[in-house]
């Protein structure tokens, strides 16, 4: 029983799952290319620190995050040692903070340099590419140079890398991909002497496109056995293990009959006698309002969910009577049938990246 946890809905997380990702894809790669973990977003909702540690113990080389606080919660749960790289801005205000707790940022603009307080340690930079994503980076070659310039004068300012990001990696059309490619080496070329990383690939990109010539990876979505879109899920180079299971039990049992309504609106009225059960988890847990219509399964067979989810309480229309603290699973495997996360995307005209992301922190997590 996880501390705290006081209602039957909770979340497990299957580390031999995230492990075999992790492996399959080192053994995918070229050799000696490190592979960062992407544990963003609360691990795109699997859990931070629990799945750094199981990341780790598959031999991933470091972490990759969004936000400072992210990496500082790392540092301070005892990876010590670890690359950790920002991969979002972080205000220049706070440079000397992540050098002291040796936190690699990611450099974007130059004016960012300019606003740097006196260093007090040496901070590891990131130097990042706009290709074609349209979001943070240097767009031409003429203000990599300068950057470049300025970092080689300033000697507690260590580059330690350059990348970019793919707008369309995920997709069968390489076109585009081809071309951030060909831009990011465009750029890259004029440059000496080489940072120790060179990184371009997210999950999909190292799943399906040659590494040779880059050493490290950032590994997100796949790592928690999530396929980066639909349309590739069937040219994978292996399969991918699905992690979390999402999971809350009945709390109660009612018998409709016809003309009776649930939930706010009276938006779902019975049509005939039938059994109904309300569930524990909502909208403030991170299954949204829209998954109304979406079936859940218990105990193998599929439930409806009627009316409109509330903050806290969902209700499902039974195929038959299930008595009170009955499991009922909506994401995961129930006797022969499964939910992935990629169904309930669907449902929500979505990506599995959101639906994980979503869930709530007061969701307990369990780790098996």
């Amino acid at each position: 029983m996880v501390t705290g946890w006081h209602r039957p809905t909770w979340i497990e997380v299957n580390g031999d799952a995230i492990r075999a990702n992790i492996t399959n894809e080192k053994a995918h790669l070229p050799a000696e290319t490190a592979v960062w973990a992407v544990v963003k977003a609360n691990a795109y909702g699997h859990g931070i620190i629990e799945v750094a540690k199981i990341a780790k113990s598959a031999g991933a080389d470091g972490f990759c995050v969004a936000i400072l606080d992210e990496a500082l919660a790392l540092r301070e749960a005892g990876f010590t040692s670890e690359l950790i790289l920002v991969l979002g801005a972080v205000p220049a205000e706070y440079a000397n903070l992540a050098a002291e707790k040796q936190i690699s940022l990611t450099l974007f603009d130059e004016n960012w340099l300019t606003e740097l307080p006196v260093l007090t340690a040496k901070l590891s930079l990131h130097v990042k590419l706009d290709t074609g994503m349209g979001r943070l980076g240097f767009r031409n070659g003429e203000a990599l140079k300068r950057v470049s310039t300025k970092l080689a004068e300033q000697p507690l300012l260590e580059w330690e890398g350059i990348y970019t990001h793919f707008a369309t990696a995920d997709q069968k059309d390489t076109t585009y991909y081809e071309e951030q490619l060909a831009k990011f080496e465009g750029l890259f070329s004029e440059i000496k002497p080489r940072p120790r990383f060179v990184h371009v690939a997210n999950s999909s990109a190292a799943l399906l496109h040659d590494q040779t010539g880059f050493n490290a990876v950032r590994f997100g979505i796949a790592m928690y056995g999530l396929t980066p879109s639909d349309e590739i899920a069937d040219i994978l180079p292996f399969e991918l293990q699905p992690a979390l299971s999402l999971y809350t039990k009945i709390v109660q049992v009612k018998q409709l009959q016809a003309g009776d309504c649930v939930s706010y609106g009276a938006t779902y009225q019975a049509a005939q006698e039938e059994w109904v059960a309300t569930l524990p988890i909502g909208y403030a847990d991170g299954w949204i309002r829209k998954y109304t219509g979406f079936s859940l399964l218990v105990e193998g067979e599929y439930a409806e969910i009627v009316g409109r989810v509330c903050m806290d309480q969902l209700i499902i229309r039974l195929p038959r009577y299930y008595p009170v603290g009955t499991k009922v699973t909506l994401i995961g495997k129930s006797g022969e049938k499964q939910i992935t996360a990629e169904e309930a995307a669907r449902k929500i005209e979505t990506i599995d990246y959101e639906v994980t992301c979503l869930l709530s922190e007061r969701i307990p997590r369990i780790y098996n």
